[in-house]
C-alpha cells in the first residue's frame, strides 16, 4: 500500500513537472507580492493627473491586480490600467475604476469642499504633499472622504468640515488613521 501510494507521489510530481507546476516557497511569495503592491502602488501615485478629487485602489492577487476607486478623468482610468500592466510579474489587470459623472455641481462642490478641509488650520499641512491625503470624492452632491490622517481629531475635523459645506447632501468618511 505505501509503494502505491509512493509510485502515485512520483507519478503526480511528474505530471506537475511537465505541466510547469512547482511548489513555490511561501517566503519567495510573500516577498514578490509584497514588491508588487510597492511597485502598483508607486506608478498609480506617479500618474500625472491623479489628484485630490480621485481615488485609487487595489488589490493584488498572485500576479494579479484589481483596480478600484474613482477618477474625474476617463483618460485617469486607462492610464492607471496601462501603467500597472507593464509592471514585471503582472499578468493580468482587472479595472473597476469609476468614471464619475461630469457635473457642474459636483464642480463646485469639489473646490468648495477642497477650501474648507485644507483651509482649515489643523489640515492645512495635509495640503502640502504633492498628492495631499485626503481624498475628496464628490458624486451628485454626495461626498466620501478617502485616505489617511494622523489621529482621530482630523478625522472628526474634516468629516464635520465637509458637512458645513452648502450643497452637500451627505458625507461619507472613510478616512483611515495612520499607526
Amino acid at each position: 500500500m505505501n509503494r502505491q501510494i509512493g509510485v502515485l507521489t512520483l507519478l503526480l510530481a511528474a505530471v506537475a513537472g511537465a505541466f510547469g507546476y512547482q511548489r513555490a516557497d511561501r517566503g519567495a511569495i510573500d516577498r514578490s507580492s509584497g514588491r508588487l503592491m510597492k511597485e502598483v502602488r508607486h506608478e498609480l501615485v506617479m500618474l500625472p493627473y491623479y489628484g485630490v478629487f480621485d481615488n485609487l485602489a487595489y488589490r493584488v492577487d498572485g500576479n494579479t491586480v484589481t483596480l478600484e476607486g474613482q477618477v474625474t478623468r476617463p483618460t485617469l482610468k486607462s492610464e492607471a490600467e496601462k501603467v500597472v500592466k507593464d509592471i514585471e510579474g503582472v499578468e493580468r489587470v482587472v479595472n473597476n475604476i469609476e468614471v464619475l459623472p461630469v457635473s457642474p455641481n459636483d464642480d463646485r462642490l469639489r473646490l468648495a469642499l477642497y477650501r474648507t478641509i485644507y483651509g482649515d488650520t489643523a489640515l492645512s499641512r495635509y495640503g502640502l504633499q504633492a498628492v495631499p491625503p485626503i481624498h475628496i470624492i464628490v458624486k451628485n452632491g454626495n461626498v466620501t472622504l478617502e485616505g489617511v490622517v494622523a489621529n482621530e481629531g482630523d478625522k472628526n475635523i474634516a468629516n464635520i468640515r465637509a458637512n458645513g459645506v452648502s450643497g452637500v447632501f451627505s458625507v461619507k468618511n472613510n478616512l483611515r488613521v495612520e499607526k
